[in-house]
């Protein structure tokens, strides 16, 4: 049986070629593995206001809730670049959202190289529940 990440790959590389990228032209494709076992895609969709696009990895995020899933076991990142690319700072957050520190998120490029890394790698120090406490002052 090939792992999970396969699968993942291959997920986020057929996600991408529907990626919304008429402006930049750089597509992006996303996969998750949720908790129970399923497999979430998502693809960047521009808009001509350009803030106002979404990345992959955001609509991977929504399908899994969508679905009723919360929780990240596993991710992967596919574009076209020379190397592969890291989620851009607000989705790293949003990954930590779901995603424990040591879930693995393979990044990757339509050439075949890839990086292997951990949630909490891409955002050391991230922002969690625990900041939001009341300190008592």
């Amino acid at each position: 049986m090939r792992p999970m990440t396969d699968d993942l790959l291959d997920a986020a590389r057929a996600v991408r070629e529907r990626a919304y990228a008429p402006y930049s032209g750089f597509q992006v494709g996303a996969a998750i593995l949720g908790a129970g076992g399923a497999i979430y895609v998502g693809c960047n969709v521009e808009n001509v206001a350009y803030p106002e696009g979404t990345c992959a990895e955001a609509g991977a995020i929504a399908a899994m809730i969508a679905a009723g899933e919360t929780r990240i076991r596993e991710v992967a990142v596919i574009a076209d670049s020379p190397d592969p690319v890291p989620p851009c700072g607000g989705c790293r957050q949003k990954l930590a959202e779901f995603a424990d520190g040591d879930v693995t998120v393979t990044l990757a490029t339509t050439g075949g190289a890839t990086l292997v890394t951990r949630v909490a790698a891409l955002l050391p120090g991230a922002f969690g529940t625990g900041h939001m406490a009341s300190s008592g002052t």
